[in-house]
């Protein structure tokens, strides 16, 4: 009986270690939709939204989103649809379709602070990058500041490292892939737009296979001439 009180005494603690997460939005531009309990409403500057929350932009849509308890700020681009928090524990906002760009101050403690994607799950301490995400799933990132760590929703694939001026190209059937950022590539320009249009895509070319990514014993491919 002892044992059974001391267990639901911990379960308690531990409960009321976990403060509830605010999302303020900072700033609304043009049309953004707030889905809360299943009911939407028009987003509006100033207004605070919850765990589980759901935030949809239109064609010109753009918000930011700040989470004081974890010195984070999320600026969401439009035709992007992402939810805020997810089931698992240290995930802050997960990405479904878009574009999001997150900034994270230093934080003491040992909170991880997580974005999700369908493709893997983006973990940092402190740091700023860049998340796109296509219809498939597919996620292209880019890293403007300090080191995240991509881990792949597959358990086989190794975690993978991407640090200042790389990309990771990734997805629920594509392992993490790291490659530099295309020269002349900078935070402003991926704000303007540039991601997938300046890199080849996980899926490759066209055809839809994956792209093939220069490495040990895989050389890059040699233009033909006059190309």
């Amino acid at each position: 009986m002892k044992r059974a009180r001391a267990a639901v005494l911990l379960l308690v603690v531990a409960g009321e270690a976990q403060p509830p997460i605010t999302y303020r939005l900072e700033a609304v531009k043009s049309k953004v939709v707030l889905t809360h309990a299943g009911q939407e409403r028009r987003a509006r500057t100033d207004d605070v939204a919850e765990a589980g929350d759901e935030l949809r932009k239109g064609w010109l849509g753009r918000a930011t989103i700040a989470v004081p308890e974890r010195a984070s700020r999320f600026e969401i681009h439009a035709s992007t649809r992402v939810r805020l928090a997810g089931g698992e524990p240290g995930v802050l906002v997960v990405v479904e379709r878009g574009r999001l760009k997150a900034i994270f101050d230093a934080l003491t403690g040992n909170d991880e602070r997580l974005v999700a994607t369908p493709g893997a799950l983006l973990a940092v301490r402190g740091t700023r990058y860049g998340i796109e995400v296509d219809a498939q799933g597919n996620g292209t990132l880019a890293v403007f500041e300090g080191t995240v760590e991509v881990r792949s929703v597959d358990a086989q694939q190794p975690p993978v490292l991407v640090g200042v001026g790389e990309l990771c190209q990734f997805g629920p059937a594509i392992p993490p892939r790291r490659q530099a950022m295309p020269q002349g590539m900078s935070e402003n320009g991926w704000d303007q737009g540039g991601a997938r249009r300046d890199v080849q895509g996980p899926q490759g070319n066209e055809g839809g296979t994956p792209g093939r990514q220069p490495g040990p014993g895989n050389p890059p491919a040699q233009r033909p001439a006059g190309a």
